[in-house]
């Protein structure tokens, strides 16, 4: 019998305080959909404030505190793409043959150690 590959998981990590849940909901929801047969397990994780973190496996594909905005539906659906089915065409959601492939976001070292934590777009209670 030949050794079954798992398939990828797909997790966001949102703020709830920033009541990001319906949006990473919306992105979820949309990515099975993209991607049905290619995504094993896809999560929603409450996180810390302010965080918006898309990950595949454990993979950081978009992180809102280094980008300082949320990804656009279509290019989180090519971030996927190129990372689980890079083969794969998206249609209308692909980029342009002369647009340069995205590269995910680069990880750098984590600007709030030390700092207290605040978010400006969290209800204040």
């Amino acid at each position: 019998m030949a050794e079954q590959v798992a398939k990828p998981r797909v997790s966001i990590e949102y703020c709830p305080k920033c009541r990001w849940m319906m949006r990473a909901a919306w992105m979820g929801q949309e990515l099975l959909t993209t991607f049905e047969n290619e995504i094993g397990e896809f999560a929603l994780m409450p996180g810390g404030v302010g965080i918006f973190t898309v990950k595949v496996n454990d993979t950081v594909i978009w992180d809102r505190k280094i980008t300082h905005r949320f990804p656009e539906m279509k290019e989180l659906k090519q971030l996927v793409r190129d990372i689980i089915v890079p083969e794969r065409s998206l249609g209308h959601s692909d980029r342009k043959s002369d647009q340069p492939k995205q590269e995910a976001p680069i990880a750098v070292e984590d600007c709030t150690k030390g700092a207290q934590e605040i978010c400006l777009t969290c209800p204040k209670d």
